[in-house]
């Protein structure tokens, strides 16, 4: 994975020798050698304030990191699989993880774990959240599943198309992002394949209700299994 960061000249790498790497965009100077992961760096998140980069291993950990003087900050072991995606609203300083066994939400600076999103039975590849609050998890088995960001309620649960002459493997979603109004999904696909995706016009709180019912059994059910 690579990340620009949002207001300086620097680039964020990682990749299979386990470490990220950052680097002056001017110079073309490697700047830091971020060490401390024991796999493969999957996925990245740049931020202005610290910790300004964020790091998901294959490792099952998340690291918190201090640019400035390019040390680890914060080591996150909450995950028991590879962590394959990270993604961060706009309009709050949290995050979210994305694995095979759960999708977490976290607190931004410290990193204090705020709460599962679960459900999503898949390994998940991809996460984007637009400025609505709504955060979409894409599959390796081309599962889509829509959530609301502040409650960790999946409102929707789809699957993406594989092309026609693509082997049913390959349908898994590897990339993953809003464009700049919310309301276009952009995704990258096995099968070679580019997609576009937009609200349905015909959809209302009548064809699509919200379980209200399943939502409040869930909710008390994580809460007796936290106690």
């Amino acid at each position: 994975d690579l990340k620009l960061h949002p207001t300086l000249d620097v680039l964020v790498t990682g990749g299979r020798d386990a470490v990220a790497r950052v680097w002056d965009m001017r110079t073309k100077h490697q700047i830091h050698c971020l060490t401390g992961h024991d796999n493969t760096v999957g996925t990245i998140l740049t931020k202005t304030a610290d910790p300004q980069i964020i790091t998901g291993s294959y490792d099952s950990t998340i690291k918190l990191w201090d640019l400035a003087a390019g040390k680890c900050m914060t080591t996150l072991t909450h995950h028991k699989k590879a962590v394959r995606a990270l993604a961060q609203p706009s309009f709050e300083n949290t995050f979210l993880s994305g694995a095979a066994d759960m999708i977490k939400k976290w607190q931004g600076k410290e990193g204090r774990f705020i709460k599962n999103f679960s459900g999503h039975r898949a390994v998940i590849n991809a996460l984007a959240v637009n400025d609505d609050g709504v955060v979409f998890s894409g599959g390796d088995n081309g599962s889509m599943n829509f959530w609301d960001y502040k409650t960790g309620h999946c409102f929707q649960k789809t699957e993406t198309v594989a092309q026609p002459g693509s082997l049913d493997a390959e349908n898994g979603i590897y990339a993953a992002e809003f464009d700049m109004t919310g309301t276009r999904l952009i995704t990258g696909e096995a099968d070679k394949s580019i997609k576009i995706w937009k609200q349905s016009d015909d959809a209302s709180e009548m064809t699509h209700p919200v379980d209200m019912t399943g939502w409040r059994k869930k909710c008390l059910q994580e809460a007796r299994q936290r106690k």
